[in-house]
């Protein structure tokens, strides 16, 4: 089956440009938060931006599309994976957990390292914290139960994340906090 397109117009001109649309059968579904949700997308476009724009959560954050900076991070499976780079076609079947399922309170664990993020005072811009908080939140859920992290063992769980305002002594304070009270 094919892809059938649909006209776009772009500033009053409907000849500019055509969009594959992949129609109700062919639309894949990707289940972001435990909701099921069709989107009628390109499988090969990146989980950020059926995030974004396709569905309207924007808690998770564009920095660099090159999975360098941290921002997109979702989990997939439970694993912090960078949305920026992993196509939809990749997460069709699996569990895209997203900054506003994991800070909305459900999640004891993600509730525990926002609490943390608030209580340390991370946020300076805040543009990279809901990534920051997606990795710890994977970071401590994989920890054998009652396992405290060192400083050593958050950095390298952190590493991945840049905070290009420097907050990273609060985030280490703030996940060795997470991580004690789910302990």
């Amino acid at each position: 089956m094919g892809a059938r397109w649909r006209q776009v117009i772009l500033q009053g001109n409907p000849s500019i440009l055509y969009l594959p649309t992949y129609g109700e059968l062919n639309m894949p579904t990707l289940n972001v938060n435990g909701q099921e949700q069709k989107v009628d997308i390109d499988p090969g476009t990146p989980i950020l931006w059926a995030l974004r724009d396709t569905l309207g959560m924007t808690g998770t954050k564009f920095g660099c599309g090159a999975a360098l900076c941290g921002a997109c991070t979702v989990h997939l499976d439970g694993q912090a994976i960078r949305s920026c780079i992993t196509p939809i076609s990749a997460a069709e079947g699996k569990k895209i957990t997203t900054i506003e399922s994991v800070a909305d309170g459900s999640d004891p664990i993600g509730a525990a390292v926002h609490a943390a993020w608030v209580k340390h005072d991370v946020a300076q811009c805040g543009y990279c914290q809901s990534g920051q908080i997606m990795s710890a939140t994977a970071f401590l859920k994989s920890l054998p139960k009652g396992k405290q992290p060192n400083a050593a063992d958050i950095d390298s769980a952190m590493v991945g994340n840049i905070c290009r305002c420097g907050t990273y002594a609060r985030i280490r304070a703030a996940v060795a906090d997470a991580a004690r009270v789910i302990a």
